[in-house]
């Protein structure tokens, strides 16, 4: 009998570990691309409704079609058609956004505020994304308190929104702020941790936390320059 045969394959857990590391970057190198390519075409299509005066389709449509095709991309995420899909969805929060950058540039030091909201979003996603891929700390204990925040959020900003509330509304921006903090630092986290495999998924889920982030610091700011 082959003595090889018996002994143990002491390279196996490591070759699993190698490949496992492989699946992992080669996700997040894939998502990274992929998220840089949506947020540079949804700020694209934000210009151009910035400079055609596109106007606002309105909060109900803008929430219909955002999770029409976000449930289209999750349809499609193994398919071919999933990137068009994603595109689609991104081209589309671009263009709801338009009209609220417009809005708020028309304010007194607007500009001044849509610059603070972009800049405190990019260091904001930097800096929690870069924490977590050097410590590789789990957050997936935050999934359900993330989840149940957004829905509350949700809810008490449809709230603000019908029943003109600008106090609640302000509130609800500081807590989507957070939550989307929160969320970046549990998807990056996903990732790293094998959770999530699916490059496509994993760029959706971070351009949503990104764009309500930027979304929600713009009303804080816009408020706050509007209040001067």
């Amino acid at each position: 009998m082959n003595d090889r045969t018996l002994a143990p394959n002491w390279n196996a857990p490591a070759r699993r570990s190698s490949a496992a590391h492989i699946a992992t970057h080669r996700v997040l190198r894939n998502t990274y691309a992929l998220l840089a390519m949506t947020l540079g075409w949804a700020a694209a299509v934000a210009t151009a409704g910035v400079a055609f005066d596109w106007r606002h389709p309105g909060p109900i449509v803008s929430l219909l079609g955002t999770l029409c095709l976000f449930f289209v991309v999750h349809k499609l995420r193994n398919s071919g058609w999933a990137l068009p899909a994603v595109f689609a969805l991104t081209g589309f929060m671009g263009y709801t956004l338009g009209p609220v950058l417009n809005a708020v540039a028309g304010l007194p030091g607007g500009a001044a505020s849509i610059a603070m909201a972009l800049g405190t979003t990019g260091v904001t996603f930097l800096g929690l994304s870069a924490f977590v891929l050097v410590t590789r700390k789990d957050f997936s204990f935050m999934g359900g308190f993330l989840m149940i925040g957004m829905i509350v959020a949700l809810v008490a900003g449809l709230a603000a929104l019908f029943l003109e509330i600008p106090a609640l509304s302000l509130a609800v921006s500081a807590a989507v702020a957070l939550l989307s903090a929160g969320l970046i630092l549990f998807e990056t986290s996903r990732i790293v941790q094998g959770g999530e495999t699916n490059y496509v998924m994993a760029t959706v889920g971070l351009f949503l936390s990104v764009y309500n982030l930027f979304v929600s610091l713009l009303s804080l700011f816009g408020f706050s320059s509007a209040g001067e």
